[in-house]
């Protein structure tokens, strides 16, 4: 009988209609993937273990086996997060897809075998398997996983006796767990997305419907306390703001198979977080590596965000057929809903997030477009980097400049390499990191970014922000970020300050081409694309490092990097252009600084009050005005190389004749 009220409930419980369908669906358009989902749960079946899958958050390149008994506590290195990712088991769910493909017995059999030697060895005392966020990832995975198998005979009563008892364990403590920390944490998202899964997929009881209840209570307070009102996650993490959508997006198309009704926050801000997600990706798809994230495709979630609110924007920015990882979610039913679904590109290519403040622009929604990020916001607490003013670049397909990522949580050289100020494309004063790591989640010396700025149109994209990082040092840093569409991007950092200073920029470029050049200009070139720089400025010295790059847990990649050095005493500014063309083009890139005058006064500005450049690339010709503070005293416009404006960031399109007025980013 306990089989029967394991699988008794009704098909609505379930992430999918019939299991057999969807696999036949998946190997007619998903050969590959198929088969190396197959191949994935060979190695499971087999005990050898490694995290690879989609959303691991901890990836792991080598594989552990064991010959014997499993020790669900083994720790193969100096990390643990391997012993916490083993202990989420997301992949049971590929020895359950392996089952639906090809029916073979030994998937559901290593599930049974592993899932009650889990239960027989792991206590519920045990502090490395049972923290609340792999409690709640089990009930997540273990409760897709044993939906595969309900028609396999591996599936006794007795093993669905320990299957629902460990269920319920699992949901009595979590239901012990409400405080502060996992209201604020993506922990209690986590925990109690999985809690909200049991209590809607356990034979109902009235304490099954409890489990739902208070789940679902939870999580809305989770929801308005973590997801800002843009649709951010308040951890500054691409990866976890998905894993945390990932969590909701369970819950929401649960609760509307099932006919619960959850808080009204609950679908709105969950869409947001789509729309977030959407806006936020790379060209190419990917999160980018902003704080603790890793470069993942993010598809499938919007895929699963097209399908539940049948939101063609999405679709657009999602797969046209859902794909495999995403198929098993969504359902044959819905499958054949999504395909009825218009896909339509979103309303506008750039976006300001001001609450989380990060600011995006791009070119066009096509794969090869320009693309940048801006970032001006806050830490973001343990998983957020020292990345204020970070700027990352995209074009053609590939990352130009990128961020390094994190390599790994393990507290020492490496984490701190990768969380430190000069691992991103910013600005650093006197050798000072903005933020101090004391151990791996804690920073002292906290900050606050300020004059967050945004402006778009069809031809130009203005963003900027400072921060008061060096505040106690005399220093206010702030950069503007001006994009000339669709293919030149302008980085003006002024720094106000008070007494002598040295500062140094960093940008870091990928390693899939090479970086040339020295003194004021450089030229980065790939198989796709080429990037050219240079910069302007008084006395400014450069040189090529040695960088790094971690795209994925556990794997890191040496790269190259632009440091440049500089002094000032008092105010100081530094332009730097970035020219983007295909690799195989060859456009000269000329930057000329002009003076500016008044044009009632007849007198020349100081630097410290607005300063121009003109930047010829091919046939565009550009002068662009930038105040760094007011000008205009009693009544003044500007000149500048011809040019008559008046505005704090005015652009003239020279290749256009334009001459008077131009377009005033920033008044």
């Amino acid at each position: 009988m306990s089989k029967e009220k394991l699988f008794g409930q009704s098909h609505k419980n379930l992430y999918f209609d019939d299991p057999f369908e969807l696999a036949q669906f998946a190997l007619a358009n998903f050969p590959d993937e198929c088969a190396e989902a197959i191949s994935t749960a060979d190695d499971v079946a087999a005990q050898r273990f490694k995290f690879n899958l989609r959303w691991d958050m901890e990836r792991t390149w080598e594989y552990i086996t064991f010959e014997d008994e499993i020790d669900w506590l083994h720790q193969p290195g100096n990390d643990p997060e391997w012993i916490f990712a083993f202990n989420r088991m997301a992949f049971w769910v590929t020895l359950g897809q392996a089952y639906a493909l090809t029916k073979d017995e030994k998937y559901a059999e290593a599930f049974v075998k592993q899932m009650v030697g889990w239960v027989k060895t792991v206590p519920r005392t045990n502090e490395s398997a049972w923290r609340s966020i792999e409690v709640g990832l089990r009930l997540d995975y273990w409760l897709k996983a044993v939906q595969y198998f309900k028609d396999s005979p591996a599936i006794t009563d007795e093993v669905a006796e320990i299957f629902i008892g460990s269920i319920i364990d699992h949901c009595e403590f979590l239901m012990g767990i409400w405080n502060h920390y996992n209201l604020m944490s993506n922990w209690g998202v986590l925990a109690n997305h999985g809690l909200f899964m049991a209590g809607v997929m356990l034979p109902e009881t009235d304490r099954s419907k409890e489990y739902a209840k208070e789940s679902a209570r939870r999580l809305s307070l989770e929801l308005q306390m973590q997801v800002y009102r843009d649709g951010t996650h308040w951890e500054q993490s691409p990866m976890y703001h998905n894993e945390v959508l990932k969590c909701y997006l369970d819950v929401v198309v649960l609760a509307k198979r099932n006919n619960i009704t959850l808080a009204e926050n609950m679908e709105r801000q969950v869409k947001d977080m789509c729309y977030f997600s959407m806006y936020s990706a790379k060209p190419d798809h990917h999160e980018i590596c902003m704080g603790d994230s890793d470069n993942v495709d993010q598809r499938d979630l919007l895929t699963r965000g097209a399908a539940h609110y049948q939101d063609a924007f999405l679709k657009s920015r999602g797969y046209d057929v859902p794909d495999f990882d995403s198929l098993w979610d969504i359902g044959m039913d819905d499958l054949n809903e999504y395909a009825k679904l218009k896909s339509e590109l979103p309303p506008c290519t750039d976006k300001a997030f001001f609450d989380s403040n990060n600011f995006y622009m791009r070119s066009s929604w096509d794969d090869e477009a320009t693309f940048t990020h801006f970032h001006c916001g806050t830490l973001g607490a343990g998983h957020g980097h020292s990345d204020k003013l970070h700027v990352d670049i995209f074009s053609r397909g590939e990352d130009v400049l990128v961020d390094a990522g994190r390599y790994t949580y393990v507290f020492g050289e490496d984490r701190v390499k990768y969380k430190e100020t000069k691992a991103h494309n910013v600005l650093m004063a006197d050798d000072k990191d903005i933020y101090v790591c004391m151990d791996s989640w804690e920073c002292s010396d906290l900050t606050r970014g300020i004059n967050q700025r945004f402006f778009s149109n069809e031809k130009y994209g203005y963003t900027e922000g400072g921060h008061l990082g060096y505040y106690s040092s005399g220093i206010y840093m702030n950069r503007r970020v001006i994009y000339l569409k669709p293919d030149i991007i302008v980085l003006v950092d002024e720094l106000y300050a008070a007494g002598d200073h040295k500062y140094n920029q960093f940008f870091h470029f990928n390693n899939a081409g090479e970086l040339s050049g020295s003194a004021d200009k450089y030229v980065y070139k790939s198989q796709n694309v080429k990037a050219k720089m240079h910069v302007i400025g008084n006395d400014i010295s450069s040189c090529t490092e040695t960088s790094y790059i971690s795209r994925h847990y556990n794997r890191e990649d040496e790269s190259k990097m632009v440091t440049t050095s500089f002094s000032g005493s008092g105010f100081t500014s530094v332009f730097t252009v970035f020219a983007l063309s295909d690799a195989d083009v060859d456009k000269e890139l000329v930057v000329t600084k002009h003076p500016v005058t008044s044009t009632f006064k007849s007198r020349v500005f100081e630097d410290k009050q607005i300063e121009a450049i003109t930047i010829k690339f091919g046939d565009e010709h550009y002068t662009i005005s930038v105040a760094h503070e007011e000008y205009a005293t009693p009544t003044d416009t500007f000149n500048t190389d011809g040019c008559v404006g008046f505005g704090n960031c005015v652009v003239f399109d020279r290749s256009a004749g334009e001459t008077e007025i131009g377009t005033v980013l920033l008044w």
